[in-house]
């Protein structure tokens, strides 16, 4: 198995942390395609109220080691060249990015078919929950959609 690489970050993903990823990935010329998902928090109406934010947490040794399980398998399953998740822990507003899957790999279709099987894996595998915030401070916990 590779070595564990740090998922979560506390609080939103920067715009910038995006760009810079993206910007380190110029120099390996072996690179055909990318393909990028971003989980951005929803403004969701429930009940009356507008969701203002999303309170995320996990069993973090829990979670790294499935995270990590879905790495292998994902590079086992595809010719890939890098990947790269970051999940928020913490609070992110409606709007902030709270997941970012990178992938990277000689041919489009191949990164395309990684990142649609990683995201899925991801939502449906990992123990990350979600509080969803409303405006009046009151909260539910977040079902994820499948």
């Amino acid at each position: 198995m590779k070595k564990s690489k740090k998922v979560f970050i506390e609080g939103p993903i920067p715009p910038s942390f995006i760009a810079n990823s993206i910007e380190k990935h110029q120099t390996k010329t072996t690179i055909g395609a990318h393909d990028i998902f971003l989980g951005q928090v929803r403004a969701d109406k429930i009940e009356d109220k507008v969701v203002q934010a999303i309170e995320y947490s996990s069993y973090i040794e829990m979670a790294q080691d499935k995270f990590d399980e879905i790495r292998e398998t994902t590079f086992d399953k595809f010719e890939i060249t890098c990947m790269h998740i970051y999940h928020s822990l913490g609070i992110v507003k409606a709007g902030e990015i709270c997941l970012f899957v990178f992938v990277s790999s000689p041919h489009r279709k191949v990164a395309f078919r990684a990142i649609e099987f990683l995201v899925e894996k991801i939502k449906s595998e990992v123990p990350v929950f979600g509080k969803e915030i409303f405006e009046d401070q009151s909260h539910i916990w977040k079902v994820n959609q499948l």
